[in-house]
């Protein structure tokens, strides 16, 4: 199925697919533009796919307001288009994997960009969702302003689910007006003293956007009023970078990513100092983000990473088999959130047809 389709509500289909999955309690593989399909565990052998590209299209936007709704098979590319148009973007900047990613699966998987310790993750630009439910329902929760309501938040909890919920077919996102200025630095410097520097720069309120380590180089991107960000410029130094790096750092395709060896995400508190990992390792999110290709045990990892405050995420399969049914790509749950994930499937997805096992083998 291609990915430049027409744009088209195709919500009623898609509705009696879930229905049908209900009743034959056959599981459905929910997809997009596929382009995560390395995260996570595989549904069942059994499951049916569901795609949902051609449900797609901008619903409305109108920049006015900061807000964009467009249906879950739209590709990310298309609504960051239409927003560049108009001056504003998508703050958490979700990647769009070769313009394939769309925007239900951006939300359902609930990656960001290089900007998210500074400005949010994709979760905190949900507004609302229409959502089709284990009931075969096709519900809309939240709405174009942020408040609180009774009950669940499926807006926030559709983000990162990895669509073991329900099917999103509608997302609302706050949006944000680009920049005036924006400028990109790199600089020669140890790992420890460009830890320092960043830490010096957040207390100085300095207008970075992104700070990403590799190869004894500290990379920073500042956005903001003219004055602040020449202000920035002056204080930091280094020299010119092509904006197109953080590009390329969103979409995994610096030289970094260009290796066979499993790849793991190490995702740990801001303040969390240098450590040592058993391999390689890229500093993203000023240092809140690294990203380590190794080849050590994956309990190896992930006690470096629990030691330090943290969790570590095996972010692809590239070089080795599948891991174990029993062992997640995620981090465990400890027993009693492990239970409220598993009554909130239930209660959300009674008949156990979205994506099972997709986050963890009982979920």
């Amino acid at each position: 199925m291609s990915n430049n389709m027409i744009p088209m509500d195709d919500s009623s289909r898609l509705v009696d697919e879930v229905a049908r999955a209900i009743s034959t309690h056959i599981p459905l593989r929910i997809r997009g533009g596929n382009t995560k399909s390395f995260l996570g565990r595989q549904t069942s052998a059994e499951a049916v796919e569901l795609d949902v590209r051609s449900h797609s299209g901008i619903v409305q936007y109108e920049p006015t307001e900061l807000i964009i709704t467009a249906r879950a098979g739209t590709p990310v590319a298309e609504l960051t288009s239409a927003l560049d148009a108009a001056g504003q973007m998508l703050p958490c900047e979700p990647p769009e994997f070769d313009g394939k990613a769309t925007l239900g699966g951006a939300v359902a998987a609930g990656l960001s960009g290089p900007r998210r310790p500074w400005a949010g993750s994709v979760r905190d630009f949900v507004l609302g969702v229409r959502l089709i439910t284990g009931e075969a329902k096709h519900l809309r929760f939240g709405g174009e302003v942020m408040k609180n309501v009774a009950g669940y938040d499926m807006s926030r909890l559709a983000a990162g689910s990895f669509g073991s919920l329900g099917v999103i077919t509608e997302v609302s996102m706050k949006v944000l007006p680009k920049s005036r200025a924006r400028r990109s630095l790199v600089l020669e410097i140890e790992a420890t003293e460009a830890m320092t520097e960043l830490s010096a720069w957040r207390r100085g309120a300095l207008p970075v956007t992104g700070a990403c380590y590799a190869d004894g180089q500290l990379h920073v991107r500042l956005e903001g009023g003219e004055g602040s960000v020449a202000s920035a410029v002056d204080r930091i130094g280094g020299e010119e970078l092509d904006m197109q790096f953080w590009t390329r750092l969103r979409e995994q395709k610096l030289p970094f990513f260009d290796n066979l060896r499993p790849l793991w995400r190490v995702s740990l508190p801001s303040a969390a100092p240098l450590m040592s990992l058993p391999g390689d390792v890229l500093l993203d999110w000023g240092g809140a983000q690294r990203w380590l290709k190794t080849a050590a045990a994956s309990t190896e990892v992930r006690a470096v990473a629990q030691a330090a405050g943290g969790h570590a995420t095996r972010f692809s399969r590239r070089a080795t088999p599948d891991l174990p049914d029993a062992e997640s790509p995620f981090a465990p749950l400890a027993a009693p959130l492990a239970r409220l994930h598993r009554e909130l499937k239930c209660r959300l997805d009674p008949h156990g047809i979205f994506n099972p096992g997709r986050l963890y083998a009982e979920i």
